[in-house]
């Protein structure tokens, strides 16, 4: 389910350190203004954030079990998430007028990036219809139990998109326990990451198997 290109390489950019929530705002709207007058390429920018939460358009105030960090609107689809170090969170801004106006195929095209990122590291994701995400069955906790490994929340702008995709690395998985994550409180679905699962990946490591299988999908980056 490759998403066509546009006419130029997307800009590939990692930044260092954590980058504040609303800086990440900000600079996400002025890029997408950007983008669609033509004055810059698309993007994918590469961030860790402090320890936050997130509220997208559909959360409910009682998703919010414990405030111990800040809570922001973010102004994307989906619910609560948790952002925090140890997390890549990977904002995609591109443009579907030029590669297709089609959100449900740009999302599921996200869900597959995240796939393929996971099988590089011999982990296997999978999709849920009922749920957002990318998942991980754990057979080993009980039966029928998964969790979840990576976020998809996603706003679209005059056909170019923000926010985009977050997946957990090596996070504090504690701190998830302040939110019910993206609306899902059923006690058999809980929150992994690539440590819990006993692969002590490096973040270069997993921006590196990010890169390859995005190009897979959306062609190059420079």
């Amino acid at each position: 389910m490759p998403l066509p290109a546009g006419s130029a390489a997307v800009e590939w950019r990692v930044s260092e350190g954590f980058v504040a929530y609303p800086d990440a705002l900000a600079f996400m709207d002025a890029r997408v203004a950007d983008i669609v007058a033509g004055r810059a390429p698309e993007l994918v920018w590469l961030i860790e954030h402090p320890p936050l939460y997130t509220a997208g358009t559909s959360a409910h105030g009682e998703d919010v079990l414990d405030a111990r960090f800040p809570v922001f609107d973010a102004g994307r689809g989906g619910q609560m998430t948790y952002h925090g170090p140890g997390q890549r969170v990977a904002y995609v801004m591109l443009d579907l007028k030029r590669r297709g106006p089609d959100v449900r195929k740009f999302v599921a095209t996200l869900e597959e990036w995240i796939i393929r990122t996971l099988a590089a590291f011999n982990v296997r994701g999978e999709r849920r219809e009922d749920r957002i995400g990318v998942w991980v069955r754990r057979p080993e906790k009980a039966a029928g139990a998964e969790d979840k490994i990576a976020a998809i929340g996603i706003r679209v702008r005059q056909w170019v998109t923000l926010h985009g995709i977050s997946l957990n690395v090596e996070p504090d998985l504690t701190h998830f326990s302040g939110i019910v994550p993206c609306g899902v409180s059923e006690q058999r679905y809980g929150v992994t990451s690539l440590a819990d699962l006993g692969l002590p990946v490096t973040m270069p490591e997993v921006d590196m198997a990010l890169r390859a299988a995005f190009e897979e999908l959306f062609g190059t980056t420079r």
